[in-house]
């Protein structure tokens, strides 16, 4: 059992190996993306020779995750797709010029990555999200759900042509057919329009009155609970600008609020949150305010000390 929280400062599957089997009740990441970023340290994952080399380290990553797990957990990953020969992600930030910006090295890996793999030629979107998730299908996981991170505030970009890019991929994976969610943690208020609508469509008066089970959903007025009138279920695309936390030198964190439903719905109070990737330390962050434990695997020992930093000024929510 674990008794308290802490990072590991190490390789993500060899850090993993330290971690007792299901002994975890849930796991939120974001590994690094593809061709995206050089973090300037040694066995890290993303700049893969090839997309199928990505996403078979990923998957030996995620086969240890599936251990730790308990056999009611589930894995929330955030990841993003990639352009072959893009030239996007900047690489390793070497140091800062006269105005305080971070000059850029390229020759970084990144810049000398191929640009073409079998039949995905230059500018193809690659598909690395579902070429992942349909990997970890086909090892055992059951995928249940891709939610969309919908970014309001997203970066702007010099392509002149397709659309900019807006969103991201968060799947929903478990290690059984049947696992904890809490689908009331992460409930929504009902907007007044549609508390009206649904009245309405409940009324003797309604064309579905006569209709004992619209689209699976009894409308009998008698059956529908305080939930029903005054809460609906979180759909799968949650819009959340990017951001609230900065630490120099991470180019790709994500926001506390996209993960929070994550750990409400994933685990209860108490429990333990899993971050291979932890980065600047927001699953830690947040599963501590939401009076979890978590442990974090982080390769980068700098961003491992400004982790614990950060995650030591964080106070628990005792109204949890």
């Amino acid at each position: 059992m674990i008794n308290k929280s802490k990072i590991i400062c190490a390789d993500a599957v060899e850090g993993l190996k330290t971690v007792a089997s299901k002994t975890v009740d849930m796991c939120v990441t974001s590994p690094p993306y593809y061709g995206l970023r050089d973090y300037g340290v040694d066995g890290q994952i993303g700049v893969e020779q090839s997309p199928q080399e990505y996403v078979e380290r990923l998957v030996g990553v995620f086969d240890e995750v599936y251990r730790v797990l308990k056999d009611d957990g589930t894995l929330w990953l955030n990841i993003a797709d990639s352009y072959a020969g893009s030239g996007k992600g900047k690489g390793l930030a070497k140091e800062k010029n006269e105005k305080n910006r971070p000059l850029y090295d390229s020759d970084s890996t990144v810049h000398t990555m191929p640009k073409r793999w079998g039949t995905v030629k230059p500018k193809d979107m690659i598909g690395i999200p579902w070429m992942l998730a349909f990997a970890l299908r086909d090892r055992g996981w059951y995928l249940r759900s891709d939610i969309i991170w919908y970014k309001p505030n997203c970066l702007p970009e010099a392509v002149k042509d397709r659309p900019t890019k807006t969103y991201e991929h968060i799947f929903l994976l478990s290690k059984s057919p049947h696992y904890y969610y809490d689908y009331m943690a992460i409930r929504e208020p009902l907007k007044e329009v549609s508390k009206a609508r649904y009245k309405r469509g409940r009324s003797d008066k309604s064309k579905y009155a006569t209709d004992k089970n619209l689209q699976g959903i009894n409308r009998k007025r008698d059956d529908f609970s305080a939930f029903d009138q005054e809460y609906r279920r979180k759909r799968d695309v949650w819009e959340v600008s990017t951001n609230t936390y900065r630490m120099d030198e991470h180019f790709a964190m994500f926001p506390e609020r996209l993960i929070e439903p994550c750990v409400l719905a994933g685990s209860r109070v108490g429990g333990i949150v899993l971050d291979p990737f932890f980065g600047s330390g927001t699953t830690g962050a947040v599963a501590k305010r939401l009076g979890r434990k978590y442990i974090g695997i982080e390769l980068n020992p700098r961003y491992c000390c400004k982790a614990e930093m950060r995650i030591a000024t964080v106070q628990t929510d005792t109204t949890v």
